[in-house]
């Protein structure tokens, strides 16, 4: 998707009769230590060198000012209205900065909520099976065993390769049985980016679907969800959108809107109200919606979505992914065990860094980098968010080359 401008959107979402957006926010003037004019958005960057945006995302300034004002009208009660705009330019901004249209797009409460209405909406048969890879996030497996246990249902594990998960892997899993393919398009553990129309294209062929967690993915490139050809993708707010938790978007491609039935009910999907007790529901992903959803979350959506539209996705990865590259030769340049395999494009880096846990951490610590360690200390996670800059990854290099 060609990198969506301001005038562009406003223009798109005028003609649509949605309530008028905030004036444009003027980014600061690029520089080499602000690529992307937004540091002063972001004030943690005065604070500390944050490579820890895969675990949480810090709250611009643009998404802190709109929770700010949405708690002052809760509490004074002026403007009840204002969450309901908040949430229909939400859903068309997402829609049309992800390549999706509204009526796709539901918000939920987290991204574990989206996988498990996929699967609970599908029939399974004893005998089905669900292809997924060791690369996956921890809800996908806790969710897919105990589908095998209750529905007798198989689950696959495709083993990684070098840090990655290939399409020819998945595919010798892949057969008439198989009813889903679920992938972390990014995944949590090193990064590593998935072809999606390749998977798309495999898990059709034998009548299956594709699920995309797409916590890690979106915001942090361009991409149109349509083209990607995924039936489900479902992220949330608080990584790379820059907003907070308890606004997961997810996608569900219309075609499956008719047959997936929600595995839970309330008013929230009341369209309209008849006789005796009876209602109509909604057909659009709001049926998803079952009840009343987390307004401050969604307002600050609102907000970090007008964010990301003025810097521009296309800007965001080209500098994102730069500044990851560097780092990978760093790390690689120190001699440390890479686990993020080479020519990902992503904003994640992560590396085995072969020495002592505690050490590291404390020095890390010190040196006002914070990263995530995984698998019990010895994996280091660093993530390079559109707010970092060189001076950020050299403070990290710096600590480790100390070390090793």
């Amino acid at each position: 998707m060609s990198e969506l401008t301001r005038r562009s959107f406003l223009k798109t979402t005028t003609a649509a009769g949605l309530a008028s957006l905030p004036a444009a926010r003027v980014l600061a003037t690029p520089s080499s230590e602000d690529p992307l004019g937004i540091r002063g958005q972001f004030p943690v960057t005065n604070e500390m060198a944050y490579l820890n945006t895969a675990s949480v995302g810090p709250l611009s300034r643009t998404a802190h000012n709109a929770l700010a004002a949405y708690a002052d009208e809760k509490m004074l009660h002026r403007n009840p209205a204002s969450r309901r705009i908040a949430k229909a330019g939400a859903r068309a901004k997402f829609a049309r900065l992800f390549g999706a249209d509204e009526d796709e797009i539901a918000f939920l409460y987290s991204s574990s909520d989206g996988e498990n209405i996929v699967v609970n909406a599908i029939d399974w048969k004893a005998g089905d099976n669900i292809v997924l890879d060791e690369l996956h996030f921890a809800t996908s497996f806790v969710l897919y065993r105990d589908l095998e246990k209750r529905s007798g249902v198989q689950l696959r594990i495709v083993p990684s390769n070098g840090g990655q998960a290939r399409v020819e892997d998945f595919e010798r899993m892949t057969d008439a049985r198989t009813r889903l393919l679920s992938v972390a398009w990014v995944s949590n553990r090193n990064g590593f980016r998935y072809d999606l129309p390749s998977l798309s294209e495999l898990a059709h062929a034998n009548g299956a679907y594709l699920y995309a967690d797409g916590i890690q993915a979106l915001g942090t490139f361009s991409t149109n969800l349509h083209d990607e050809g995924v039936d489900f993708a479902c992220g949330n707010g608080y990584k790379w959108l820059f907003a907070d938790f308890g606004c997961a978007p997810m996608y569900i491609r219309r075609e499956h809107l008719e047959w997936m039935r929600p595995d839970r009910h309330g008013h929230g999907q009341v369209a309209e109200a008849l006789p005796n007790h009876r209602f109509r529901l909604k057909t659009t992903a709001e049926k998803f919606e079952h009840a009343n959803i987390a307004y401050g979350p969604i307002t600050a959506m609102d907000a970090a979505l007008d964010l990301l539209i003025e810097v521009g996705l296309d800007r965001i990865e080209n500098h994102t992914t730069e500044l990851a590259g560097q780092l990978f030769n760093g790390v690689k340049e120190l001699g440390l065990n890479l686990f993020t395999p080479p020519g990902t494009q992503s904003s994640i880096v992560s590396f085995y860094h072969g020495l002592d846990s505690t050490t590291l951490s404390s020095e890390l610590a010190a040196a006002k980098v914070p990263v995530t360690f995984q698998e019990k200390g010895e994996l280091l996670r660093s993530a390079v968010a559109m707010f970092n800059n060189q001076s950020d990854v050299d403070q990290l290099l710096g600590v480790l080359s100390k070390l090793v």
